[in-house]
């Protein structure tokens, strides 16, 4: 097969991802379909490099915050005298870096015993809740690049929700070991595991604890992080795509990166920094990929050949005249108005690109928001007094007023106004209308 037919076959598939006319409709092909999409923009996103730029960037926040951020999450623990719980998380984090990661995760909880939040001082503690909030901060703008949400939350939100999940969370984490612990060691449980199969599955069910409990805090953080609505199918899919991808790679990244002597001849004290550093990055990076994953599945009509689409005047039209149709028929035969989000999966392209036209819309009247959730698209006025050509002057206006700085005196008038009628007037008509008037050239 000669690298020309290779080339027209990568097309092929990729025209059948990207625009495919006819998508399969039944089971398993939906799913296959679906899977092939959602790993197409992955692959996209990380040649792109947001993603790595992203993960680079949050690993050097951690370093900054983590024992800040830990010790800021015990203290609450400490007072209640259960943090010993969370240790052998902080452990299993640093477990695949091998006896040097364990002794690193040792001092590091030195570090964290040793910090006395309540004698920090006002200057200190102000300091220490600063260095926290910034890198949740940081991550969720990462997130909401991902989601493509322009707006973060308000400064009041960010303290209040950062706090209470850093202060709560950890809380919460140890309320669900001691749940299952107490479920695991009951009475009933011990009389049922006497029972095979179902001792066996029940062991088996408490030694994948850990990994359930890590794919539950994946999950909780794709659906809060992101300053947007997450439905919880599509981040506890993600979180078991990410589970699965941390526990792997924490066995490939023992076998083959901490557990290599190359790193201690080449880089000698500092092999466990830059160790350290490796494995913060793909951690950072198998969470901000299960972050895009939940965005694709959740919003498959974003799936593209670049991440940003161009906005061209075919498309704003296009799409324009298509999401008024939508809104006007049902409008017009008395059902229910439809929600903006099928709207937009609907039409199969990017949610920013329907989004920003639809807003256009509603700036100029001509649609309106309803529905209880304000999620509804409606018309803004009546049917008989909505044209083709008022959509087409909301999408090509331009509510900026750029087109107000181009000159005006060097351009002739039917450039300034073009309507029906004028498509066809040429340029050299033009320059000769210039030349044979009063004072031209």
């Amino acid at each position: 097969m000669t690298s020309i037919q290779v080339k027209e076959r990568l097309q092929a598939a990729e025209n059948w991802i990207l625009a495919n006319p006819n998508p399969p409709e039944r089971w398993p092909w939906t799913w296959l379909y679906k899977v092939g999409r959602s790993l197409y923009a992955l692959v996209r996103d990380v040649i792109s490099g947001q993603l790595t730029l992203h993960a680079m960037s949050l690993v050097y926040t951690t370093l900054l915050s983590i024992v800040p951020l830990l010790a800021l999450s015990f203290s609450v623990l400490k007072a209640l005298g259960v943090h010993q719980r969370m240790e052998p998380f902080l452990y299993q984090f640093f477990e695949p870096m091998g006896s040097q990661g364990l002794e690193l995760a040792e001092r590091i909880l030195g570090f964290v015993d040793n910090m006395k939040v309540g004698v920090l001082g006002s200057v200190g503690l102000a300091l220490l809740v600063y260095t926290v909030i910034s890198l949740v901060q940081k991550i969720e703008r990462s997130f909401n690049m991902i989601w493509r949400v322009p707006q973060m939350r308000s400064l009041s939100q960010r303290f209040s929700n950062y706090l209470s999940v850093i202060m709560v969370g950890p809380l919460l984490m140890v309320s669900a070991i001691g749940v299952t612990a107490t479920i695991f060691s009951s009475s009933l449980v011990q009389q049922v595991m006497e029972i095979e199969p179902f001792g066996s599955l029940i062991v088996f069910a408490s030694r994948f604890t850990p990994f359930f409990l890590v794919v539950g805090a994946f999950t909780f953080v794709y659906i809060f992080i992101p300053n947007t609505r997450v439905k919880l199918r599509y981040a506890f899919t993600a979180g078991l795509v990410a589970g699965v991808s941390w526990q792997a790679a924490g066995m490939v990244f023992a076998s083959f990166v901490a557990g290599s002597a190359r790193y201690a001849a080449i880089y000698s004290g500092f092999a466990v920094g830059i160790i350290l550093l490796i494995w913060t990055y793909l951690n950072w990076m198998i969470l901000l990929l299960g972050a895009s994953l939940a965005f694709y599945l959740q919003n498959p009509g974003s799936v593209a050949r670049y991440r940003d689409i161009q906005m061209s005047p075919e498309l704003q039209e296009r799409v324009g005249l298509t999401m008024m149709w939508l809104v006007a028929r049902p409008f017009s035969r008395g059902e229910p108005p439809p929600q903006q989000e099928a709207l937009e999966q609907e039409l199969r392209i990017p949610g920013e690109v329907t989004r920003r036209i639809s807003d256009k819309l509603i700036r100029s009247g001509l649609l309106n928001l309803a529905g209880r959730d304000g999620d509804r698209l409606v018309p803004g006025r009546s049917l008989q007094l909505v044209s083709i050509g008022d959509v087409l002057q909301a999408v090509r206006h331009d509510e900026d007023r750029v087109v107000d700085r181009l000159p005006g005196a060097q351009v002739p008038g039917v450039l300034k106004d073009v309507g029906p009628g004028r498509e066809d007037i040429s340029f050299a008509s033009l320059l000769e209308q210039e030349t044979s008037a009063p004072g031209g050239r």
